[in-house]
């Protein structure tokens, strides 16, 4: 299959065989304090603990959903399931304003809000007394964790490892992409939900948002610059994009870390830049196979070996395994 065909059957067609989950706990975070002129931002997570007695021993994986999506994606429940099975605790965060979250922020999301999820990971640390914890973060969630990897350099010893499914971590040639004719499918479908979104908020907070401002936009990168842009403390879409592209800290990762790309990606793209970057950074395993599409990555089941298709799942919890045992040996 072509990189269009697998984005489109791997990310839009329901998966029939979805692993099973136990019932989640739901756990709010406050990741922005309120201020006098507005309440604080919280996120949901859909947390699924091992017992007590087990908890800090096994390793804690934070599932973070690209743009548009939520704890709900196929993906992130595809593994989420993988990873349960494994032993490990599974957390499904929304970023902000996802989920059906709106009305707990007053802020919108955006690529470069990395300290929520560094905010997730301390509290619910704290709370449930977790021990190891890897991040693995789709698309803007690939941006994000990664984004935050670089930013803790080596400030979280808890943080075993970190993985990424066709990040976007050059927003800007990424938005550009998404913007040509072949890709103006995605971009309706991506624009379409952010203004609905946007209303939706506008609602909500009436005295913030300008409901108009969401009129006559023509593309991703119209919404970043007349909207995304002013309401969070950019000058415009490209100081959004070079500011929160994850790009700019690949080369501060210091924990063991895993970026799957595939060639055939229809819009995300890696720069130059960023692959040498990546090349000069031990810590970091960049994989590109010819094929994927756009956080899809689908191959041939294999039954007998408990193999669904889903190859980047089954690589990503390989991955993960491994920094498991080294880490545990190591502790």
């Amino acid at each position: 299959m072509n990189g269009h065909v697998q984005t489109i059957v791997g990310n839009f067609l329901k998966r029939i065989d979805e692993p099973t989950l136990p019932p989640p706990i739901a756990e709010f975070v406050e990741v922005e304090p309120a201020t006098p002129t507005r309440i604080a931002s919280q996120v949901l997570c859909h947390c699924h603990w091992h017992p007590e007695p087990v908890r800090a021993e096994r390793l804690t994986v934070l599932l973070l959903h690209g743009l548009e999506g939520s704890s709900d994606s196929q993906y992130i429940r595809g593994n989420a399931g993988k990873m349960w099975r494994a032993g490990y605790n599974v957390i499904r965060m929304n970023m902000r304003n996802c989920g059906g979250t709106e009305a707990l922020s007053p802020t919108l999301y955006h690529s470069g809000l990395s300290g929520d999820v560094g905010a997730v990971l301390k509290t619910l640390s704290a709370r449930a007394g977790l021990g190891r914890i890897a991040l693995c973060g789709y698309s803007m969630g690939g941006n994000l964790v990664l984004k935050l990897a670089g930013e803790l350099v080596r400030s979280e010893p808890r943080l075993a490892a970190v993985t990424a499914v066709s990040p976007a971590l050059d927003l800007a040639a990424s938005a550009e992409a998404l913007h040509r004719p072949v890709n103006r499918v995605y971009e309706r479908r991506f624009l379409g939900n952010l203004i609905r979104r946007y209303r939706r908020k506008a609602e909500l907070f009436p005295e913030r948002y300008d409901s108009a401002r969401a009129e006559n936009l023509r593309s991703l990168i119209d919404f970043d610059d007349r909207i995304t842009a002013p309401y969070s403390g950019f000058e415009d879409a490209a100081d959004y994009y070079f500011r929160a592209s994850a790009s700019r800290v690949l080369d501060r990762i210091a924990v063991p870390t895993l970026i799957l790309h595939a060639m055939d990606d229809p819009f995300v793209r890696l720069t130059a830049e960023s692959r040498a970057t990546i090349r000069a950074n031990p810590a970091i395993t960049l994989v590109e196979p010819a094929h994927g599409g756009h956080c899809a990555f689908l191959a041939q089941p294999d039954a007998a070996r408990g193999d669904d298709g889903y190859w980047a799942e089954t690589t990503l919890l390989a991955f993960l395994a491994a920094q498991n045992q080294a880490s545990t040996v190591a502790f």
